[in-house]
């Protein structure tokens, strides 16, 4: 057995009322190339017949653990879905493992999709974090779209962190835009970021990104608001804005993700990432629209390269983040 096929990978899934998809991801995890070392599951309040299959796969599988929680009324994205995934993260020891996913289970994976994963990372000791790419099936059938998750980024339904990486960034701000910080974090830190365009590591999103929680506007909405807390410059979000007009759902998604940001500006809630990590972000920003987004990425991983240090510990620039993912 080779040194990858070694690797130990932990699952930790978040999950409320998914018995309409829970099995097809199930499955598909069951059936991988290099299984998961442990699959901790937790049940958030689930009302559906989501415990009862749960309960099901873990009878069956020893290394998948079901964690139930009590029911807090309804679906809470962001802030709810991580402090579900540390209510798995919990039961576990990182040092028994050198990977980490938080995975929705809302997905349907390729069979070698985690020995796809551990390769990238195995071939580049930089890489953080990563992921393939989700698409998703149109509801009126007219194909499936790939989400609109730039290259430079990780997808937050599959996110893949090298165990080390997630601990010096300080792990997920448990605020909106988490999947955004962790990102911009690892950068600050001299580690890469990518989501793969393989068709290997291509998975579907059983559900459209943003729509869990009272429909796909709302979400975009949502998202509008966390790039105001995640500190995004307005004329980057414009420019987003503006780029969504020609994804589904068409205009109005656009215009719903421009609308949550300029709320969030006229009611300015509080914002906790700190300034430094705001000044970052938005020099990333401004040179995303000069250049593009993966050449921004490339060369601010490039200007970073000397910070990088795999063996470290949590450093004083992954302070702040870890403030926000122990505060409520």
């Amino acid at each position: 057995m080779d040194a990858q096929t070694q690797r130990r990978c932990l699952l930790i899934t978040p999950a409320r009322n998914e018995a309409e998809f829970a099995r097809r991801t199930l499955d598909s995890v069951v059936a991988q190339s290099l299984r998961p070392a442990k699959w901790v599951i937790v049940d958030d309040g689930s009302t559906d017949e989501t415990p009862a299959i749960l309960a099901e796969y873990a009878a069956r599988h020893p290394w998948i653990e079901v964690v139930s929680r009590t029911d807090r009324g309804e679906r809470s994205v962001g802030p709810g879905v991580i402090e579900a995934f540390y209510a798995g993260l919990e039961r576990c020891d990182l040092d028994d493992f050198d990977y980490i996913c938080k995975l929705d289970l809302d997905l349907d994976l390729p069979p070698g999709y985690f020995e796809g994963l551990v390769a990238k990372m195995e071939a580049d000791r930089r890489l953080g974090t990563c992921s393939g790419k989700a698409w998703y099936e149109d509801a009126e059938g007219r194909g499936r779209f790939m989400e609109l998750i730039g290259d430079e980024m990780s997808v937050g339904a599959s996110k893949f962190f090298r165990v080390s990486c997630f601990r010096q960034i300080g792990g997920f701000a448990r605020q909106v835009m988490w999947d955004g910080i962790d990102c911009h974090r690892c950068r600050m830190l001299g580690w890469k970021v990518c989501s793969f365009r393989d068709e290997s590591l291509a998975f579907l999103h059983l559900r459209p990104m943003g729509s869990s929680h009272r429909g796909i506007l709302h979400g975009r909405a949502r998202h509008g608001r966390g790039q105001y807390l995640m500190g995004s410059s307005p004329f980057y979000l414009f420019a987003s804005a503006a780029y969504r007009l020609a994804s589904p759902p068409y205009v109005v998604g656009g215009l719903a993700t421009l609308w949550g940001y300029l709320a969030a500006s006229a009611t300015r809630p509080h914002r906790t990432v700190d300034r430094e990590f705001r000044r970052f972000l938005r020099r990333y920003q401004w040179l995303a629209l000069r250049i593009g987004k993966r050449a921004a990425a490339e060369r601010i991983e490039a200007e970073m390269a000397d910070r990088f240090d795999s063996g470290r510990s949590p450093s004083r620039e992954s302070a702040a983040v870890a403030a926000c993912a122990g505060a409520a």
